[in-house]
């Protein structure tokens, strides 16, 4: 009996093909140069039938047409391609090759707001190595991208303050999930480095504003990063910097080059450097950096990509500083910090035109931290009456966040797509101070979509809505987006963008009061771009109007309101002189804000209303060094003395600008092999440089006594920082990316 059912359906499925009478065309859509195009539109004239090519170019669909037809295939920045074909029931493979079409290269892609480094960049536009490599960046992506315009020099705290934004409005996401902790915790008066390793991502998308419906909570700007897929090959490769930095690692790739997995890790310890260089303030502990990274990817299928990413990292750190209040007193700072993280990405292509993305993410962070008072002989002392009671306290807190999230695209005719989706998050954060215990859980939903449309070959929108919910603040939130692009000619454009972003209180804030509401901003935004050859211009100008933002006195609440607006230039020359990259990047910032303990609207204390960076980066291929040098200025900064009084409001008692900030800083680079003779010669190099190499002295504010009286500048612990150090690499030649041969 099964046999005969097998035989029947056998012959179904024979008498179906041979009544409906189905074809398979199938075949590959590629550029002249071999590279495979993903999303051209293949098809047959006079027909709803057709598909779209993947990632590597595939295409395949049906047809029950016969006869001789017409088959097309389009891409916007190529010429249309059209060949007829016989369909006389015989499957049919085919090999598209399309050409560029002159009159408009790329496609039209709606910009405003954002700069995107990637390894598809082309021409002047950015690569992520090209970020990373700013001299004086410290392999640190944010800091990198400190070198573009928008984003405030600030030497004292990590992260990036974009457009009048504070850090904190400013969120990085990888690889479509928030990243909580980007940053080794906080510590005053400190900048802190980044947790993830620079070579992890392959995408960096930086927008200073105006960004996709896709990503929320991040009022200022969103730093959206994508990692890497499959390596090349496996590789391996080791570092040691003075002073006391060491990391390794290696990548494998599995027979196939189906999967892979790597391991590697970092070490710093600073306190041998610490005791040659003095510093201020006085460190008696660290600063020490641990951090472990694992990964793992697999090809699930022809278009599917499974990847696993995972990072362990602590950081211990104690400082001593004369306390301001006594001068013959210390306060004593101590951190110990534990943090671990876990990223989950998948993507596959579901059809002909149906594409998922689905990612998790969860992270584990632990601060522990202790403040003392001391007297001369390191002795801890408690004085009952104020400022000094408050000065020995320890706290411990820990947070718990996880994140699902699926983004389903569907794509359609002339490279247009359809994006739509939705994520869940998890906030569990707990404080203890000394005895005390605060919890905050927060279960927050958002749901999007989003549409690429073109209107015509010249002028393209992105149309965006986002809805997000949170269960901590009970209140919903609708935010729109929208942009518009117009191709000019000759790789000029013109770009409008508008948003509505949202973003919750801080936990400091929601401690005191629960019932808040989000706090929002409205950008927007017109850009002009222009590129030609290895020359890039941008130009962009903004208008963002703050609501909602949070005010402290009497009481924490939401009656805080500002803007920022201002305008920005980037200019990138890769082709005047040879071996040589330049660019010079400037920000003139208008900003007021009321918010915090701010008494009324004042220009905030990050924010210069100037801002200029010079990065040059020239390689010598007789000498096989690459050098790069940086120099960024910014006019003075704000400072208040603000105080609360005895009805609970605040007033500024006193209030300066601090001096420009000037740093020009060098790194050189000596790239060699120290193997050449072995099967898998090393590619190896020595580096040295100065950060600040001129000593110059900076102040980023000052803080102020109880009572006013005294005031200290915040400024960098050394004037000048140093390292020269090895690295070497096996299985990946980086030489491309140091002598950029796109020059």
């Amino acid at each position: 009996m099964k046999r005969l059912k097998i035989i029947l359906s056998g012959l179904l499925m024979v008498l179906s093909s041979q009544v409906l009478g189905q074809i398979s065309i199938s075949g590959t859509v590629k550029e002249r140069n071999g590279k495979p195009l993903a999303g051209a539109s293949v098809y047959l004239t006079g027909t709803l039938t057709g598909a779209t090519s993947d990632e590597e170019g595939r295409f395949r669909f049906e047809v029950t047409e016969k006869g001789i037809q017409t088959l097309a295939a389009s891409f916007l920045g190529f010429l249309p391609f059209e060949k007829e074909v016989t369909l006389d029931g015989k499957d049919i493979t085919l090999d598209i090759v399309l050409q560029p079409d002159p009159s408009t290269m790329d496609p039209v892609v709606v910009s405003a707001g954002s700069f995107e480094a990637s390894d598809k960049a082309k021409g002047a536009s950015l690569t992520p190595i090209d970020a990373m490599t700013v001299a004086g960046t410290g392999g640190d992506i944010a800091n990198g991208l400190r070198a573009l315009p928008g984003a405030q020099q600030i030497g004292e705290a990590a992260g990036l303050f974009v457009r009048g934004g504070t850090g904190a409005e400013t969120r990085q996401f990888v690889d479509g999930t928030l990243l909580r902790n980007p940053n080794y915790s906080e510590v005053p008066g400190l900048m802190q480095p980044a947790r993830l390793p620079p070579f992890l991502f392959k995408g960096i998308l930086f927008s200073s504003g105006g960004y996709s419906a896709l990503y929320g909570q991040a009022m200022s700007s969103a730093l959206i990063l994508e990692s890497v897929d499959l390596p090349e090959t496996s590789s391996a490769s080791f570092s040691a910097f003075a002073p006391g930095h060491l990391s390794g690692g290696f990548q494998k790739l599995a027979p196939g080059k189906k999967s892979s997995y790597g391991i590697s890790g970092h070490y710093s310890n600073l306190s041998p450097y610490n005791e040659i260089v003095p510093q201020k303030p006085d460190f008696f502990m660290g600063p020490e950096y641990l951090g472990v990274d694992l990964n793992y990817r697999v090809k699930t299928s022809e278009t599917g990509m499974f990847k696993v990413y995972g990072n362990w990292g602590s950081s211990n750190i104690g400082m001593n500083n004369t306390d301001i209040d006594s001068l013959p007193l210390v306060s004593r700072f101590g951190l110990m910090n534990r943090n671990a993280y876990l990223n989950l990405d998948y993507r596959e292509y579901l059809g002909e035109n149906w594409k998922i993305d689905a990612a998790a993410a969860f992270s584990y962070n632990k601060d522990d931290i202790a403040t003392k008072l001391l007297d001369s002989n390191s002795e801890m002392l408690e004085l009952p009456r104020e400022p000094f009671r408050s000065k020995n306290s320890h706290r411990i807190a820990r947070s718990r966040f996880g994140q699902g999230r699926m983004v389903v695209t569907r794509q359609l005719p002339r490279n247009q797509a359809v994006r739509f989706g939705a994520e869940q998050f998890y906030f569990r954060d707990r404080f203890n101070y000394n005895d005390s215990l605060t919890t905050l859980t927060d279960h927050f939903t958002a749901a999007f979509a989003e549409g690429d449309v073109y209107i015509t070959d010249r002028i393209a929108a992105k149309l965006g809505l986002r809805f997000e919910y949170s269960s901590l603040l009970k209140k919903a939130a609708v935010a729109p987006r929208l942009g518009l692009a117009y191709r000019i000619k000759d790789g000029q454009q013109v770009n409008l963008a508008y948003g509505l972003f949202f973003q919750k209180p801080e936990n400091e804030f929601l401690i005191r009061n629960r019932a808040l509401n989000y706090a929002n901003a409205a950008h927007y935004i017109i850009n002009y771009t222009r590129k030609e050859g290895n020359r890039f211009l941008r130009l962009e100008a903004y208008y963002k109007q703050y609501r909602n933002l949070v005010t402290t006195g009497p009481a924490a609440g939401n009656d805080g309101k500002g803007y920022a607006r201002g305008a920005e230039l980037f200019w990138r020359d890769k082709k005047t002189f040879p071996n040589l990259d330049y660019w010079l990047t400037y920000t003139y910032l208008d900003t007021k804000r009321e918010f915090r303990n701010y008494p009324s609207s004042l220009r905030p204390s990050f924010s210069a209303p100037h801002t200029a960076t010079l990065a040059i980066k020239k390689f010598f291929p007789g000498i096989s060094t690459n050098v790069n040098v940086s120099y960024s200025f910014a006019s003075g900064r704000p400072y208040y003395d603000i105080r609360k009084q005895d009805n609970g409001t605040f007033r500024v008692f006193d209030q300066g600008t601090t001096k420009p900030y000037n740093v020009v800083n060098l790194h050189i680079a000596y790239l060699t092999s120290f193997f050449k003779n072995w099967k898998q010669p090393d590619f190896s190099g020595i580096a040295l440089g100065a950060n600040n190499i001129l000593g110059t002295p900076q102040v980023f504010g000052y803080n102020y006594s109880y009572n006013g009286v005294h005031k200290t500048p915040v400024t960098l612990p050394a004037p000048r920082s140093f390292f020269i150090g090895v690295f070497m690499s096996f299985g990946v030649d980086r030489t491309d990316d140091f002598m950029n041969e796109n020059l």
